[in-house]
């Protein structure tokens, strides 16, 4: 068998955990810095909670996906109250700003010191303060990946902080936090979800370990998340939910693929919804994926075996299952590629910027450029 580690937090899941955050955010410190999405479920009850255990609480609120700017604001605000530790509820903006601020309030230089690609990528010089994220979008499981991704304007791009040091202490997650999600931000966050079990399942890095759950995981997402566009269903919720945190710890331990490796580089120049850009490109990088593998072997096993998990979940032949997928998005109005990048993009320029990112380099077969250029080419004209 093929050795491997596992890095993950540690998790508490259930519908109606997120009573215990208050007394679990506590044993770490009775100044707490609670990084918060704009409209978030609950928030209230929590902050009441930790003020009610003695504890000072000094709030950031995360407007949209954190970029540098917000970051470095977020970072001065922080570090002059002195902190004990960090609760982030929210989206993946607000875990990944959290978890953001976490890995730098101790650490002795700016971010650009540690960010991959367009900083200096250094390690982190100082151990983060303890971090405990409570999602609230079944989607980036940003709760449970030692990542965070930050927008950075002056380079158009999307990159990581990252250290295996920066998991969470805590990831709790609830699904009734997840309730009643707007039906557009369900799908979107759902997709991105389904490509973070799909992408490690297939990676170049996939281990036994990753691969069971991501084989219950991928069937899982595909159909809660079919369920969810027919209307409300909290079993619906709990599966993607669930699809959303192994999600989080596959990508933490078996990498991504040419799905994400474009996301981070069109969502950096065109400040679109990444779950949108993941839903509309997986179908087209996963047909690209497959001409290339040989025609034997595991690798084309696995391509088979996502194939009749899209058929099953979306009715149709195994056969066709990446164009039910596309046409599915299609059909519940998923933004189409047109309206996520520009009119006027140069596609092998995105293209080739997307070669250098961290999640193409799982990807299960080398992409060339022309490649890369074909996917997106075909996705606007399909």
């Amino acid at each position: 068998m093929k050795s491997f580690s596992l890095l993950a937090p540690r998790i508490v899941f259930g519908r109606g955990v997120v009573s215990s955050l208050p007394k679990e955010v506590a044993r770490y410190g009775s100044h707490v810095l609670l990084v918060r999405g704009r409209s978030v479920p609950f928030v209230d009850v929590i902050d009441a909670g930790l003020r009610a255990l003695g504890c000072s609480v000094t709030t950031i609120i995360c407007s949209g996906e954190p970029d540098l700017p917000q970051l470095e604001v977020a970072l001065t605000t922080a570090r002059a109250t002195q902190v004990d530790c960090v609760l982030a509820m929210g989206g993946g903006a607000a875990i990944d700003l959290g978890k953001a601020l976490a890995a730098l309030i101790p650490a002795g230089r700016g971010p650009m010191a540690y960010l991959e690609v367009v900083g200096e990528g250094l390690p982190l010089d100082a151990a983060p303060l303890p971090f405990i994220a409570c999602p609230t979008t079944a989607g980036t499981g940003a709760e449970a990946t030692k990542n965070a991704v930050i927008a950075v304007p002056s380079h158009n791009r999307k990159v990581s902080l990252r250290d295996d040091r920066m998991f969470a202490d805590l990831a709790l997650v609830d699904p009734a936090l997840t309730d009643k999600c707007p039906r557009g931000v369900t799908l979107a966050s759902g997709l991105d979800a389904i490509t973070q079990v799909i992408e490690p399942y297939l990676s170049a890095r996939a281990t036994p370990l990753i691969d069971a759950l991501c084989r219950d995981s991928i069937p899982r997402g595909l159909q809660a998340l079919a369920r969810l566009m027919q209307g409300e269903d909290s079993s619906a919720r709990d599966d993607l939910a669930y699809t959303s945190l192994m999600g989080g710890i596959a990508l933490s331990n078996a990498g991504l693929g040419a799905v994400h490796g474009f996301a981070g580089v069109i969502g950096g120049r065109y400040s679109t919804p990444h779950g949108a850009i993941c839903g509309r490109l997986l179908g087209p990088v996963l047909r690209m994926n497959e001409r290339v593998l040989p025609e034997q072997g595991e690798k084309i096993a696995r391509y088979q075996e996502v194939r009749h998990w899209l058929a099953e979940a979306f009715g149709g032949e195994p056969d066709s299952a990446f164009r039910l997928l596309e046409d599915w998005v299609d059909d519940k109005g998923l933004p189409h590629l047109s309206e996520l990048i520009a009119p006027d993009a140069d596609l092998t320029d995105i293209a080739t910027e997307s070669r250098t990112s961290s999640s193409m380099k799982a990807n299960p077969v080398t992409l060339e450029t022309h490649q890369l250029v074909q996917i997106l080419w075909e996705t606007l004209h399909r």
